[in-house]
C-alpha cells in the first residue's frame, strides 16, 4: 500500500495593514432630543479641535450635547453650548467647560453647510459623539425643526409599530 502524501497546508491570509483596517468606533453620547425635535436632512462627520484635558474627559463619557448647535463664523464652523466636564485629574490645567470648539470639515462641506444655513429654519446640531480610532468625531445633522403636531404624529407612529411587533411576536 502506498504512503499517503501529506496535504499541503494552507496559510492564513496575511493580516491587513494598519491603513487597511477599519478603526473601531466607540459611541460616547447620542443626542436623542435632536431626533425627536428635528427632521434630519443631511449628516456630516466632523473632527473637533480639542485641548489636552478635553479628549480625556470625552473618553470618560463626560460630555453633554443636548443643547449644542453649530454656527459659522469667518468661513469656519464652530460648536457652541457643548459641555465637556473638567477632567477629574486635570488640576489647574483644566479647560473651560462650554467654550466654542472649532469643527474640522473639508472646505466643500463647510461651504455646503453655510449655504444651507442661509435658508430659513435650517440649523446644524450634533447627533452623536464617538471615538474613531484615536480621534474624537461628531456627527452633525443639517436639520429643520418639527412642529408640535409632527412630534405627536411620530410618537403615535412609533407606538403603532411597537404594538404591531408585539402582536406579531405573540402570534408565532
Amino acid at each position: 500500500m502506498p504512503k499517503a502524501r501529506p496535504q499541503p497546508t494552507s496559510h492564513p491570509p496575511p493580516a491587513p495593514s494598519p491603513r487597511e483596517r477599519k478603526p473601531a468606533i466607540k459611541v460616547i453620547t447620542v443626542n436623542r432630543k435632536a431626533y425627536h425635535d428635528y427632521h434630519i436632512l443631511a449628516t456630516y462627520e466632523a473632527g473637533i479641535a480639542l485641548k489636552g484635558t478635553e479628549i480625556k474627559s470625552i473618553r470618560e463619557g463626560r460630555i453633554n450635547i443636548r443643547d449644542a448647535y453649530a454656527h459659522h463664523q469667518g468661513g469656519e464652523l464652530w460648536l457652541y453650548n457643548c459641555h465637556i466636564a473638567p477632567y477629574s485629574k486635570g488640576g489647574p490645567h483644566n479647560h473651560p467647560p462650554t467654550r466654542p470648539r472649532k469643527l474640522l470639515l473639508h472646505r466643500e462641506q463647510i461651504d455646503e453647510v453655510i449655504g444651507a444655513l442661509s435658508q430659513k429654519g435650517m440649523t446644524v446640531v450634533p447627533l452623536r459623539v464617538y471615538i474613531k480610532g484615536r480621534l474624537a468625531k461628531v456627527e452633525l445633522g443639517l436639520v429643520r425643526g418639527k412642529r408640535q403636531y409632527e412630534k405627536r404624529e411620530a410618537l403615535r407612529e412609533r407606538e403603532a409599530q411597537e404594538e404591531m411587533a408585539r402582536y406579531m411576536k405573540r402570534s408565532r
